[in-house]
């Protein structure tokens, strides 16, 4: 039931069956080797910790441990014991950091680290699968409709981690307020499930497909912050935070990856939302500053000019726009 990874997931219907799912923090924890009969997500919410895994191996004839290389894309082999020996138990940790998550299989023994002096704060969630009863189910649907959960789902893996640009833990959150609601069958709940499974199995094909080196995962994580939070007072400290690097280091991989600073780029994006609203809405040239996160007016004014050639009021006076008239429409 625990496992997502099954031979007849494409031909068969399956809803999702909850075991737990609950957040937590931890302090200077040390938890015992476990395994339960269910996939677990380990979502970091804040913090950071290690998770530590015991993988079971094949080795060929001569006894080598035959280990797939994902990151490289080719297989190496490390010396495993007897050539007796078809399976070997190996131990493989993983640092866990802010924004983070693990998708562990079914009955893949793991524990969980905190340092000392250390904090985390995590969302888990751990489910199964179970028949639908019906010859299609919405899970079943999206499998069809999906080939990046397809492809997902067709290549079995004890775990991988991502990094998460925030869909996933947005999906994640809400699937658990919706089962915490204790409805006996919640087609919401199921709906959800599948949205966090696409997310997932999207965000991870992205990362195989482009496979970026570090840094330029660092920018893109940063670009997709300020995307997210330009309507806010947001500063260098904030953007490196929410991508877990050095402000200095950021600045220098971002500027090198895109012929501009991270400042330069948030005022850009900044500017490009106001000439939206000036353009195509009746906000007030006043307040437009704080819709895309400027708290000086003044600045405003300055930026804008220095981004488009014209004043805030020269450019809505020049622009053609359409405003529709909302409390007048017939529609």
């Amino acid at each position: 039931m625990g496992t997502l990874y099954r031979d007849d997931i494409i031909s068969s219907s399956y809803r999702p069956h909850f075991q737990a799912y609950y957040y937590k923090q931890w302090t200077n924890y040390e938890m015992a080797y476990h395994q339960h009969p269910s996939t677990e997500i380990m979502y970091m919410i804040s913090g950071s910790c290690r998770i530590e895994l015991h993988i079971e191996r094949e080795t060929d004839s001569t006894g080598l441990l035959h280990l797939q290389n994902e990151s490289a894309g080719d297989d190496t082999y490390r010396q495993g014991g007897s050539p007796a020996e078809t399976h070997k138990l190996q131990s493989e940790s993983v640092h866990l950091h802010k924004g983070q998550f693990i998708v562990i299989d079914a009955s893949v023994p793991h524990r969980l680290i905190v340092p000392p002096d250390s904090t985390c704060r995590m969302l888990n969630i751990e489910f199964g699968l179970v028949s639908s009863g019906s010859d299609s189910s919405l899970l079943n649907d999206m499998i069809h409709e999906e080939k990046e959960l397809s492809a997902l789902l067709l290549d079995p893996k004890d775990y991988y981690v991502l990094s998460d640009p925030e869909e996933v833990y947005y999906t994640l959150k809400s699937l658990v307020l919706e089962l915490d609601q204790q409805r006996p069958s919640s087609m919401l709940g199921d709906l959800l499930f599948a949205q966090l499974l696409v997310r997932i199995a999207r965000l991870y094909g992205e990362t195989r497909l482009h496979s970026l080196p570090q840094s330029e995962s660092y920018v893109r994580r940063s670009i997709q912050f300020m995307h997210q939070n330009y309507d806010r007072s947001i500063r260098m400290e904030q953007i490196a935070a929410a991508v877990n690097v050095h402000p200095g280091y950021l600045h220098r991989i971002f500027k090198k990856h895109m012929q501009i600073t991270p400042t330069a780029y948030l005022n850009d994006l900044r500017m490009d939302k106001a000439t939206m609203l000036l353009s195509q809405t009746d906000i007030p040239i006043p307040e437009i500053a704080d819709y895309v996160g400027i708290a000086s007016r003044q600045y405003f004014h300055l930026l804008f000019k220095k981004h488009t050639g014209s004043t805030p009021a020269d450019y809505r006076n020049q622009s053609d726009r359409f405003v529709r008239d909302y409390a007048s429409s017939d529609d």
